[in-house]
């Protein structure tokens, strides 16, 4: 399983977000993107479309989370976009995950990587047992969605770099791993509350950082860009 680096375009609008790429027109490789709720809301699938034109590979974050039925439905036709990879919440159950795995299929047998939101960054043992009313360690909680979504067939799943190591061990080497919630050691945490370094990422065994503002945000986001590649890459 090879590494890489996912940039999130956390952008309002195509204008910002193209903007944002074209720092990245003089780097040998055009960098993985993520884009979310916050650019897909904002322009349609045509952004995404135009961003796949400019030659990235996109992971389309929309975390659907709905019954089986439309959860296939919706599936599709993000399938035909042609994004690389594409999420769901793995709390939807098995029954929707073996549809969004339907739905995905392309005319042509292939589909994009389908992976499972296990428990977000933003969520701490203390807000999962009081909002969430799940008792059970947090990390047995992720793993316990891991290998629902291993035995449904998914690609793999997005958990916290702390937890990728013991996803690998319970649901194999080459069920993938994406994990958000990584900062510089010099940065932020802002709203995350479980979150490493892409060095420490790496050593923990996640497959792909997701990395927003550390980059975006960056004074030289090429710069910050090439310092999350020589750290976790």
């Amino acid at each position: 399983m090879g590494k890489d680096v996912i940039i999130a375009l956390d952008f309002d609008s195509r204008e910002a977000a193209l903007a944002f790429l074209d720092r990245f027109a003089g780097e040998p490789e055009k960098p993985f993107v993520k884009i979310g709720m916050e650019l897909y809301y904002a322009e349609g699938p045509a952004i995404v479309r135009e961003i796949k034109a400019r030659g990235h590979k996109i992971f389309l974050d929309l975390k659907l989370h709905d019954i089986p039925n439309t959860v296939k439905k919706a599936m599709a036709v993000l399938s035909r976009l042609d994004v690389d990879m594409v999420n769901l919440h793995a709390a939807g159950t098995r029954a929707m995950m073996e549809a969004a795995l339907e739905g995905a299929a392309r005319p042509d047998g292939c589909r994009p990587l389908v992976i499972a939101v296990t428990q977000l960054t933003s969520t701490s043992q203390e807000r999962m047992e009081a909002d969430l009313l799940i008792e059970q360690p947090l990390d047995q909680v992720v793993l316990h969605y891991a290998r629902c979504a291993a035995q449904t067939g998914l690609a793999g799943v997005v958990c916290s770099p702390l937890e990728a190591g013991k996803v690998h061990q319970a649901c194999g080497a080459d069920f993938v791993t994406v994990t958000p919630g990584v900062r510089f050691a010099d940065g932020d945490a802002g709203d995350q509350v479980r979150v490493t370094t892409p060095a420490r990422a790496k050593e923990l065994g996640s497959d792909y950082i997701v990395v927003g503002r550390p980059i975006t945000q960056a004074a030289d986001p090429v710069a910050a860009y090439r310092r999350c590649v020589s750290e976790f890459v």
